[in-house]
């Protein structure tokens, strides 16, 4: 009876026993499958190149470029006088080889790398150290990290070639050079990264801005505002200027910027995807809203609706649609565009020479004024439906919030737009002088500075 027992129990033993082996084989196996299953989805969540999304970025990158030169350079170029065209195009040319050696050297690293107390990046990426072809999760999840940086390039080369527009025909090209270098170290570069840098303090604010209306026109504006008044009038202002010598080469140029700036707001979606669908379409139909509208503001103040207005009415709208074009809906577009036609329309044609203050073709009229505009507007027309990660603007249901946070950052970039281009003006002056002689200026700059002229004149 005992040794039945005993059987009994050394059964019953090997039954749980087998149990459990098998219960743990099947646990192991659950493992291995649930381990198996989890590795996709931590794959599809690490950052990864996608070659749509990178094609899009540079050739986005290319269009940005061609905004400059030639886009701005022909411009600005056929808005001057004659005497003055080849060195318009000189400086476009020489802000795109400086800016892009500064940036690479320590401007990306200062705008964009990693966060000092929220103001500044540090130096560590300084001549692209540790930039590299492979995706970076913070700024370019699906595109190469140069890629991304070379993108941003093209944004800080524009920025103080917008400047040129207020101080054309009467700075020195010595100090010219002097000066852009170091506006786009101590100006521009820190508010790239207040705005859109991982850390800076406006982007934690949530002030928003797609593709530049602070960091790019406000701080242009303000900065070509400044440059006009520390300057002083060109010679024989206001009674003895000529129109634009050459207004084709003006329409090419708002044309080449009309065609470029689908790079610089589409492409700031930094991918082929449905947000720079609608960035690109905010961007064309604003661009159209304000070339109609001052065009009309033409016809009714000037009798005539002129080709000068019209491009600059385009101009100004693709200006203000900037820090909007990936938050706002068509209707939304429109509106920014129309106000684009009307509020720097005033500012150039009534309030300028009213204050008499020489802003040679209107850089801070149209940049300055059109991006304050735009800026604000974003806070108006702004709409989740459109881009889940902004905000709701006052006529979308969203109250005054985002307005109040887009009058921050606009009051910020204003004063250290303001301080920083005084402060650098004085000093360039008092070490190089800013301004060549009377005689020179008389000459004009295509000589004096170059010795060359752009066209062959015929006695």
């Amino acid at each position: 009876m005992n040794k039945l027992r005993l059987i009994g129990i050394a059964t019953a033993a090997g039954g749980l026993l087998g149990a459990a082996a098998a219960r743990a084989e099947d646990l192991v196996v659950t493992a291995t499958t649930a381990v198996a299953a989890a590795a996709p989805a931590a794959a599809a969540a690490a950052p990864k190149i996608d070659t749509g999304d990178t094609a899009w970025v540079l050739i986005s990158t290319a269009f940005v470029m061609l905004m400059t030169i030639p886009g701005l350079a022909f411009f600005y170029g056929g808005l001057v006088r004659k005497k003055n065209v080849l060195s318009v195009l000189m400086q476009c040319f020489m802000i795109m080889c400086l800016v892009s050696l500064q940036w690479v050297m320590f401007g990306y690293s200062l705008s964009f790398g990693p966060d000092v107390k929220h103001v500044i990046g540090n130096l560590s990426w300084s001549f692209l150290h540790g930039v590299g072809p492979e995706p970076f999760a913070d700024y370019s999840a699906t595109i190469p990290h140069l890629a991304f940086m070379i993108f941003q390039m093209m944004f800080a080369v524009i920025t103080p070639a917008l400047i040129i527009g207020a101080f054309a025909e009467r700075m020195k090209f010595s100090a010219f050079c002097v000066f852009i270098v170091l506006w786009a170290t101590i100006v521009y570069d820190p508010v790239a990264h207040w705005v859109w840098g991982v850390g800076g303090f406006l982007r934690n604010l949530g002030a928003l801005d797609f593709a530049g209306g602070t960091v790019v026109h406000i701080n242009a504006g303000i900065a070509a505002l400044v440059c006009a008044l520390v300057l002083g009038k060109r010679l024989g202002y206001p009674d003895k200027m000529s129109p634009p010598h050459n207004l084709p080469f003006a329409v090419l140029g708002a044309a080449l910027l009309w065609f470029g700036w689908f790079g610089f707001n589409a492409g700031s979606a930094l991918g082929a995807n449905g947000l720079a669908a609608s960035a690109f379409v905010a961007t064309h139909i604003a661009a159209a809203a304000a070339g109609v509208t001052w065009a009309i503001m033409d016809k009714i103040f000037n009798k005539h609706a002129t080709v000068l207005g019209i491009i600059t009415g385009a101009v100004g709208g693709l200006v203000a649609i900037t820090p909007a074009a990936g938050f706002v809906d068509v209707a939304g577009a429109i509106a920014i565009g129309a106000g684009a036609g009307i509020i720097p329309y005033f500012f150039v044609s009534f309030l300028k020479p009213k204050f008499g203050y020489d802003d040679t073709l209107d850089a801070f009229g149209v940049h300055g004024v059109g991006g304050i505009w735009g800026a604000l507007a974003t806070g108006l027309f702004c709409t989740k439906a459109v881009n889940s990660a902004g905000a709701d603007g006052l006529f979308y249901g969203g109250g005054l919030a985002q307005l109040g946070k887009q009058f921050a950052a606009v009051g910020v970039t204003v004063v250290v737009a303001l301080v920083g281009t005084y402060v650098l003006l004085k000093l360039v002056d008092a070490v190089f002088g800013l301004r060549p002689d009377e005689h020179g200026e008389k000459v004009g700059l295509d000589l004096t500075d170059h010795r060359e002229t752009g066209y062959t004149m015929l006695e």
